[in-house]
């Protein structure tokens, strides 16, 4: 996992997340944008941030002394999104975590991308 970069120096507007073989390196990997993800949405509303901005939904590497260059951020529909895409990959690998979220999430829950079967993928 990497932060993706905009064409603004020291800027990043996401996530990239990949799949990697020991063998055979990357298979497989997706970026995962923070405006699509409402990531920094109640940051940007706060601020009075124009969605025209070039920083809107993106974090950069200033920041206040003391605190993180994500400060604000809502990381709720990211981690959502992280959790359909490795599911693909790792079918299971989050259903221990699941009772534990379940009583604090707030945000309705996006259905289960669909299994691959015969050895196919879906996106």
């Amino acid at each position: 996992m990497d932060f993706t970069r905009t064409i603004y120096a020291d800027t990043y507007g996401g996530l990239r997340l990949a799949v990697v073989h020991p063998d055979r390196g990357e298979i497989d990997a997706v970026s995962l944008s923070f405006l699509d993800h409402g990531t920094f949405h109640r940051r940007d509303v706060a601020s009075n941030r124009p969605l025209n901005n070039s920083t809107h939904g993106t974090f950069n590497k200033y920041h206040r002394a003391g605190q993180p260059p994500w400060e604000g951020a809502e990381f709720t529909g990211l981690r959502d999104a992280i959790e359909q895409y490795t599911a693909v990959w790792f079918p299971g690998a989050w259903a221990a975590s699941a009772p534990n979220r379940a009583a604090s999430r707030s945000t309705h829950t996006a259905p289960a991308p669909p299994t691959a079967r015969g050895g196919a993928r879906t996106r």
